[in-house]
């Protein structure tokens, strides 16, 4: 697929296009297919996002909503963090579709497991990152996703975790307490207006984990739909793994476009 059109302006200083960052805007990176191994024996398919032109400087590790309900490789916010990060922030970003889901990118073998089975496939994406020597992996969990995140995730070799409306079903007050015994960062991000759980509830369930930090999102819901809550989302994101990284995240970028 080529460059994405966007709204663009000449920079007469620069000789430049500057083009508005918006919803379909992707931006360079250097993007490649990658499979997953599983320790059961199953074949993953994924995409990794590499800044361009540098060495990235941490990598997240995206786990996807619901697959029954929806969730794939390709939801929203994490195909803007790949179309986005690399270039403006120098993350290398990994999707992946977790076993028996499906995305135009291909299917993932093995069968949806509730979540239980899934844990080889957050283990598949940690050793991907080791193997590929990925610098300072953090785990990001949307809904379904932060259950594995909760259930599964806590990892040496990772360095924390972000959860994205995490609607806390399958995982268990044990989940959290192994959470709180592990140490490493934990944030969680949690709309005002979310159909599982709300910021009061989540701030709650979370103070079992010390080392938790519960952000409340004004006007967000579950799906973090519109510009708004995607930019909300990746700012966020990239100041708890990057805490010296100039923010906001710029809107507009100047130059050439990416391909996705």
């Amino acid at each position: 697929m080529g460059p994405m059109t966007t709204e663009a302006t000449p920079d007469e200083a620069s000789g430049q296009t500057t083009h508005q960052i918006r919803s379909l805007t992707v931006l360079p990176a250097q993007r490649e297919d990658v499979e997953l191994h599983t320790a059961d024996g199953l074949t993953l398919v994924g995409d990794l996002s590499l800044p361009a032109d540098s060495e990235p400087s941490a990598t997240l590790l995206t786990l996807h909503p619901l697959p029954t309900h929806g969730g794939f490789m390709d939801s929203h916010v994490y195909r803007k963090a790949a179309w986005r990060l690399p270039a403006l922030a120098d993350l290398a970003v990994l999707r992946f579709n977790t076993r028996g889901t499906s995305s135009p990118r291909g299917t993932s073998e093995g069968a949806f497991d509730g979540g239980e089975a899934e844990r080889y496939d957050v283990a598949a994406a940690i050793e991907l990152a080791e193997f590929r020597g990925l610098p300072q992996p953090w785990l990001v969990g949307w809904s379904f996703g932060s259950e594995l995140v909760l259930k599964h995730g806590a990892d040496p070799s990772i360095e924390g975790a972000i959860l994205l409306s995490p609607p806390l079903h399958r995982a268990t007050d044990d989940d959290l307490d192994r959470w709180a015994a592990f140490g490493k960062p934990l944030v969680v991000l949690v709309p005002e207006l979310d159909d599982y759980l709300r910021p009061d509830e989540a701030r709650r369930r979370f103070a079992r984990v010390p080392q938790a930090e519960v952000i409340g999102v004004d006007g967000a819901k579950h799906l973090w739909v519109g510009e708004p809550a995607v930019a909300r989302v990746l700012n966020e994101v990239v100041a708890h793994v990057l805490p010296d990284h100039p923010l906001p995240l710029p809107t507009h970028w100047d130059g050439p476009l990416g391909d996705s």
